[in-house]
């Protein structure tokens, strides 16, 4: 296969590509980045020169574009069934593939109140938040699916469902999120969260977006 591009945003603050660097880092391919800063005059137009939606990430494959994260991840799944992108278990890949819809489509007051900062730390902005139902109900949620799968899948592997696969490329920048803004997590959730943020690939994420000259000032 020749070398993909992905195109994605600024790593410190681009959740969505986040998720779509981990699945294409899972999936073993050689790929080619472009990172395009976001929240400038021209960020959609440089983003349409590579995507139709105007939205990263996206993948350029031998197969034409692909800009949705959960389309990048069937995509590779299919094209490497052996990167372990969905769970072996019939069972467990069903259960991963609604948890990846229900991010994908859900935990809005999440994303509004608490926006991706990989590098920052916000501590006190988060205390002085009145946390409103909307967002106290995604946490919740966040914390009933983590601890409800690691519970299952304790035995298999620190991962949600024991070894890594697409449903932790969805979370993690949920970690982050929490790391970021302090959010308080019971034993099981609070261990896959430090475990999600002291893997390899979020690692190496957070490692290349130290290097980015770009800030974008959410507060």
């Amino acid at each position: 296969m020749n070398r993909m591009l992905l195109v994605l945003g600024n790593k410190a603050y681009s959740s969505w590509s986040l998720r779509g660097w981990w699945l294409a880092k899972m999936s073993g391919l050689p790929f080619d980045e472009i990172v395009i800063p976001l929240r400038r005059d021209d960020t959609r137009k440089q983003i349409l020169a590579h995507s139709p939606s105007g939205k990263v990430p996206a993948l350029q494959t031998p197969d034409g574009v692909i800009w949705d994260s959960l389309a990048i991840a069937e995509y590779l799944a299919e094209f490497c069934p052996e990167a372990g992108i969905w769970p072996a278990e019939r069972k467990a890949r069903a259960l991963a593939r609604s948890l990846c819809a229900e991010m994908h489509a859900g935990f809005a007051e999440l994303r509004r109140a608490y926006p991706m900062a990989v590098l920052e730390n916000h501590r006190d902005y988060a205390a002085a938040l009145e946390p409103n139902k909307a967002l106290r109900q995604d946490i919740a949620r966040i914390i009933e699916i983590w601890e409800s799968c690691r519970a299952a899948y304790r035995g298999a592997g620190e991962y949600l469902f024991g070894s890594q696969c697409a449903a932790d490329a969805f979370f993690a920048p949920v970690a982050s999120r929490f790391a970021t803004y302090a959010v308080e997590l019971p034993p099981l959730a609070a261990a896959y969260s430090s475990h999600l943020l002291a893997s390899p690939l979020m690692v190496q994420w957070t490692d290349e977006a130290r290097s980015e000259p770009w800030e974008i000032k959410f507060f």
